[in-house]
């Protein structure tokens, strides 16, 4: 079990690489709503709250048109990195203390898949934009999904 919680905390970091509010939002819907991840009595437990619950939907639909305007920032320029190296690093800390494991090693892990998930989504999408000729908007959209469906069943596993 321990290594399998692990993995998923890289995991969600990659989630939170292709969509930096996505990994928090789904962490705050875990806990607060679906109780898939338990976090009570763990400094992580304000993610199960209403208003952290609220705070991070709001900025994960925010992110979720703004990656499909013209004038989005690219997810790999520092910016983008660092937001996705920390809220990757919050909700894999997160999802480790909910398992009663190291949260700093969760915290690490997060924050490892967040730049790793930046890059890999970034050249993924470039790519199928410029050698297969897709539409960006289409790319982003097939994106968006598996960064929902992949966290979701990253914290369904929890």
């Amino acid at each position: 079990m321990n290594g399998s919680v692990l993995l998923w905390c890289l995991l969600i970091g990659c989630v939170a690489g292709l969509r930096s509010m996505m990994a928090p939002a789904i962490v705050c819907v875990a806990a607060a709503y679906l109780h898939w991840v338990h976090l009570e009595g763990t400094p992580f437990a304000f993610l199960g709250s209403s208003a952290a619950l609220t705070i991070f939907t709001l900025a994960a639909i925010g992110e979720l048109i703004y990656d499909k305007l013209p004038i989005a920032q690219s997810r790999t320029e520092p910016l983008g990195l660092i937001t996705r190296a920390i809220t990757g690093g919050l909700c894999g800390a997160a999802l480790a203390a909910g398992a009663h494991l190291n949260s700093a090693v969760g915290a690490l892990l997060g924050a490892i898949g967040g730049i790793a998930g930046a890059f890999a989504g970034y050249n993924i999408r470039h790519g199928l934009v410029t050698h297969l000729r897709l539409p960006d908007f289409f790319v982003a959209i097939v994106e968006d999904l598996l960064a929902i469906s992949g966290g979701l069943f990253l914290a369904s596993r929890m």
